[in-house]
C-alpha cells in the first residue's frame, strides 16, 4: 500500500525540477493533518470532485440550445475533457499531475448559467462596480461558498490550486489577481498547462459540437485549410465510403494530437531559452508563457478563431439563444436586487455582511441552466406556484 510519504519520495525522484512537488505546498488557510494515504494536490481534486459546484457544471452549458440536448457539451465534459489533456501535457513534461488536474478540475467552478452570454450579462449589470469575472467567482466559490465544513468556509484548497484558479490566462480571461497571491509572480507550470488546456478542448470541440449541431459542415472548414487537411487526411485514412462522423472523430482527435505536440515542443524550448531550471527560475517569469503555442500556431488559431466566430458563435440561432439568456439573467437580477424577499432566507441573511449585488450575484451565478429558467417561471408565470 502507498502512503502518502512514499507518494512524496516518488515526486522528489522523478519530477522534474521545475515542477511543483506536494511536500513544498504553500498550504491551506486553515491547517489540517496531513493525510496517510494521499497528497495534498490529490486531496484537493478529491475535494473538487465531491462538491456541490463541481456537481452542478453537468447542467451547466457553454451556449444554451435546448433543443439539442445531449449533443452539446456541459460544462463538466468540458472540465473533462481539459483535465484529461491537461494530465497528458504534464505527464510530458514530467510536472505534477495531481496539481495539473486538481487545476483544471476547478477552473469552471466560477461559471453562470447559459456560459459566456450569461457572463456577459452580469459584466453589463455589474459595470459600475468592477464587472464580473468567472474565475474571480470561482475564487470565491472555493473559497466561502461551498459548504463542505461545520467550521471552516469553503473547501480550503492549497495555495497552489487556488492560485491556478485566479491566474487562469486565456485569450478570454483576465482576472484580477488578489495581493495575497503574488500578482507579480508567475504561476506554476502545472497552472499554465491548464490554460493551454483549455484552449486545447474548447476550440477542438466547438467544431466537433458544430458538425453535430448542423450549424457547420465539413466541406465548411475549407475556410480554415489548415484544419480542412487534417478532415481529408482522416478521410484517405479511413477509406472510402465511411460515414463523416467517423472521419470527424478521426479528424478531431488528430488535432488534438497537433496541439498537444505543438505545445510540448515550443514549452520544452521555451525552458531552454529562458534558462529555466528549477520552480525558482518560473516563479520569476512573470509575463513569460512558458508553456505555449508556436508563433506558426498561434496564427494558425487566430484563423480558426475567426472562422467559429462568424461561422459558429454569431450563428442566428446560437445568437438567437445567447440572447433569450442574457435576458434571463438580467431579469432575474432585477428581480432580486429590486425584491430581495424573494431571495432563500439564507441568502438574505448575507445581505448586511455582503452587499446586496454580491449576495445576488452568488445566487444567480451558482444556479444550472434549467434551474434558472424554472426559477424564472416561478417568478414570472401566473399558472407557477412560487415554491
Amino acid at each position: 500500500m502507498l502512503t502518502r510519504i512514499e507518494l512524496e519520495q516518488f515526486e522528489n525522484e522523478n519530477l522534474a525540477l521545475f515542477a511543483m512537488r506536494s511536500s513544498q505546498t504553500r498550504g491551506r488557510e486553515y491547517e489540517i493533518e496531513a493525510d496517510e494515504l494521499r497528497t495534498e494536490y490529490q486531496r484537493d481534486r478529491d475535494r473538487i470532485i465531491h462538491s456541490a459546484a463541481f456537481r452542478k457544471l453537468e447542467y451547466k452549458t457553454q451556449v444554451y440550445i435546448p433543443h439539442f440536448g445531449d449533443y452539446f457539451r456541459t460544462r463538466i465534459t468540458h472540465t473533462l475533457e481539459v483535465a484529461q489533456i491537461a494530465r497528458s501535457l504534464s505527464r510530458s513534461l514530467r510536472l505534477n499531475m495531481d496539481l495539473t488536474e486538481a487545476i483544471a478540475l476547478a477552473h469552471d467552478l466560477g461559471h453562470t448559467p447559459f456560459g459566456h452570454s450569461g457572463e456577459a450579462a452580469l459584466k453589463r449589470l455589474l459595470v459600475a462596480e468592477g464587472g464580473f469575472e468567472h474565475n474571480e467567482q470561482g475564487l470565491r466559490v472555493v473559497e466561502f461558498l461551498e459548504e463542505r465544513y461545520h467550521d471552516i468556509p469553503g473547501l480550503n484548497l492549497t495555495y497552489e490550486v487556488r492560485e491556478g484558479i485566479i491566474k487562469h490566462d486565456t485569450e478570454y480571461d483576465s482576472p484580477s489577481v488578489p495581493e495575497r497571491f503574488s500578482p507579480l509572480e508567475a504561476p506554476t507550470m502545472e497552472s499554465q498547462i491548464c490554460d493551454l488546456a483549455d484552449e486545447i478542448a474548447y476550440n477542438n470541440h466547438d467544431i466537433d459540437d458544430a458538425l453535430k449541431m448542423d450549424l457547420l459542415h465539413i466541406d465548411d472548414l475549407k475556410e480554415v485549410d489548415w484544419v480542412y487537411e487534417v478532415f481529408e487526411k482522416a478521410r484517405e485514412a479511413l477509406g472510402g465510403g465511411v460515414a463523416d462522423k467517423f472521419v470527424k472523430y478521426r479528424a478531431i482527435g488528430s488535432l488534438i494530437d497537433m496541439h498537444v505536440r505543438d505545445v510540448l515542443g515550443t514549452t520544452q524550448a521555451n525552458l531552454v531559452q529562458h534558462n529555466v531550471k528549477d520552480l525558482a527560475d518560473v516563479r520569476r517569469l512573470r509575463g513569460v508563457h512558458l508553456v505555449s503555442y508556436s508563433d506558426e500556431m498561434k496564427m494558425k488559431m487566430r484563423v480558426l478563431n475567426d472562422f467559429l466566430m462568424r461561422r459558429v458563435y454569431r450563428h442566428p440561432i446560437v445568437v438567437r439563444m445567447s440572447t433569450k439568456s442574457e435576458r434571463l439573467v438580467e431579469k432575474m437580477f432585477t428581480l432580486y436586487t429590486e425584491i430581495p424577499e424573494q431571495l432563500p432566507l439564507k441568502y438574505q441573511a448575507r445581505i448586511e455582511r455582503d452587499g446586496l449585488h454580491r449576495v445576488v450575484i452568488d445566487y444567480i451565478s451558482g444556479m444550472t441552466d434549467r434551474y434558472l429558467i424554472d426559477d424564472y417561471s416561478r417568478a414570472f408565470e401566473p399558472t407557477r406556484h412560487g415554491a
